[in-house]
C-alpha cells in the first residue's frame, strides 16, 4: 500500500463545474516500502474533479514519482485505490471551501455515505488482492506489511 505524504496543488482553477488541481515538483510525494518518492511532471500533472458529483474525470492520467534513478508510474485510478489520496483530496476540497457554496453541488456528507462505503469496500478488496499477490510471488516482507495494516 502506498502512503501519500504530501499533496499540495501548485495551483487550482475552477472552470465551470470542474476543479483542476495542478501539481508541480516537490508538491506531491508518496512513500512506498518506506522510501520517499517525489512527483515529477513528466506525464500527467493535474486532477480534474467534477464539482456536480465530486467524481474525478481524468482517471487514466499517469503520475510519475521519482527517487534517484528509480521511477514509479501510476495511473490516477490506481493511485486512488492503493493509497490514502482521498484524505488529501478531502483536505484540499475543504480548504478551498467549495463545499460551503449554497447551490446544488454534491458534498462529502451523509448523502454520499454509499460512495464512501463503496470506496472503503474497494480499498479492502484491493488490500486482500495485494496480499494474494504477495503470497503468489513469495514476498514475505510485503505480506507482513499488508497483514499488519488490516
Amino acid at each position: 500500500m502506498l502512503h501519500v505524504q504530501r499533496m499540495e496543488p501548485f495551483y487550482t482553477k475552477k472552470e465551470g463545474n470542474r476543479l483542476k488541481l495542478v501539481f508541480a515538483y516537490q508538491y506531491f510525494s508518496i512513500i512506498k516500502e518506506e522510501e520517499l518518492y517525489h512527483f515529477v511532471p513528466v506525464e500527467g500533472k493535474e486532477i480534474v474533479i467534477n464539482l456536480n458529483n465530486l467524481q474525478i474525470e481524468n482517471l487514466s492520467e499517469v503520475f510519475v514519482f521519482q527517487k534517484g534513478s528509480r521511477f514509479i508510474r501510476l495511473p490516477l485510478y490506481q493511485l486512488l485505490t492503493v493509497s490514502n489520496i482521498h484524505d488529501h483530496l478531502q483536505l484540499i476540497y475543504d480548504s478551498l471551501e467549495l463545499n460551503k457554496e449554497k447551490d446544488n453541488k454534491v458534498q462529502f456528507t451523509s448523502t454520499n455515505k454509499e460512495v464512501v462505503d463503496l470506496i472503503t469496500q474497494l480499498e479492502q478488496e484491493n488490500k486482500l488482492r495485494l496480499i494474494d499477490q504477495a503470497l503468489a510471488v513469495r514476498d514475505e516482507t510485503l505480506f507482513i506489511i499488508l497483514t499488519n495494516k488490516l
